[in-house]
């Protein structure tokens, strides 16, 4: 709250929230990380109107694992499909969230939407997979595997695992039922993993065999519902030259100002589009940070807040 003003923020939950770097994937450890996670997000959420997207890389590859071990032992049982896998974590990560998010404050109301999103067919990214999911198998099993199936697997170190395609979101199916939950005063857990990816056809919905980048998800969804800030929740800041001698954490930046730096395609670089994409439309501000910070983020007092203009302030 700036003043007495009500916010609309959306949160995108970055992995760490979930569970820790090298962290055994158990039901414990998430629990364990959700109570902090609940606490920081708690902490904000009596001032503000709250929708949290959160990821779901780590539970989607257990369940594919699990898939693919009961086959081997029921061979005629085949594994689930990733879209359906990818509804189970909204509904576990979700109830999590929600579970402990009242135990810390029983007023709270909260809801988690299993939400769909809408992908193109024809989207480029289906011409060419790269998304690493699942288990890891030898290259002969993977050959096996891409014979019996339409599934596509590429060397991942000395193994192979499979690769889908990972497109552009281009609608939140269920963007109605979020504003109308919004409105009435519910904290909204939704477009988990970046939502159930979809296609829609002649009126028809029917999964597809993808990954959506969940902080792209969490953008168009800020945009849809016309947040005033959207906030992805990750190790930390934005710094220039992380890593080395003259690293310097930004306090605040712009889109025109973070043009003219490169960040690393695997880690900040897709968060930093997303957040200057909300920006460039002109509906609010954005900000990067550690979801440990969320109040000191929410008053520029920490995180880097990403803004309309031009040039960067450094703390």
């Amino acid at each position: 709250m700036i003043g007495d003003i009500i916010m609309r923020i959306v949160l995108a939950l970055g992995g760490n929230a979930l569970l820790a770097r090298g962290q055994a994937l158990t039901a414990e450890n998430q629990r364990e990380n959700i109570i902090k996670s609940a606490a920081s997000i708690a902490a904000i959420a009596r001032e503000h109107e709250i929708v949290i997207v959160h990821g779901n890389g780590p539970q989607v590859g257990l369940l594919m694992e699990q898939n693919a071990a009961y086959s081997e032992y029921s061979p005629e049982t085949t594994p689930y499909p990733m879209d359906v896998l990818g509804s189970q974590t909204c509904g576990m990560v979700g109830y999590m969230l929600q579970q402990e998010l009242r135990n810390i404050d029983p007023e709270l109301d909260v809801a988690t939407l299993v939400t769909q999103t809408e992908v193109c067919k024809k989207d480029p990214a289906f011409a060419n997979p790269t998304k690493f999911v699942g288990p890891v198998y030898t290259e002969q099993r993977a050959k096996e595997l891409m014979a019996q199936s339409t599934m596509q697997f590429k060397a991942d170190g000395e193994y192979y695992r499979r690769v889908v395609p990972s497109p552009m979101p281009k609608s939140i199916v269920e963007i109605q039922q979020i504003e109308t939950l919004l409105d009435t005063e519910n904290l909204v857990i939704a477009c988990g993993g970046g939502g159930v990816p979809v296609s829609i056809e002649q009126g028809k919905s029917t999964g597809v065999e993808c990954v959506i980048d969940k902080d792209l998800t969490a953008e168009l969804l800020a945009e849809k519902i016309h947040a005033d800030l959207f906030i992805i929740l990750t190790d930390g800041s934005i710094f220039r030259n992380y890593g080395k001698e003259d690293q310097a954490e930004m306090k605040q930046a712009t889109p025109a100002g973070l043009a003219e730096f490169s960040f690393p395609a695997g880690s900040m670089g897709p968060k930093i589009d997303a957040v200057c994409k909300f920006v460039e439309a002109g509906l609010g501000n954005a900000a990067i940070g550690s979801l440990f910070d969320l109040d000191k983020i929410i008053t520029n007092e920490a995180g880097t807040l990403i803004t309309k203009g031009e040039g960067i302030v450094y703390y």
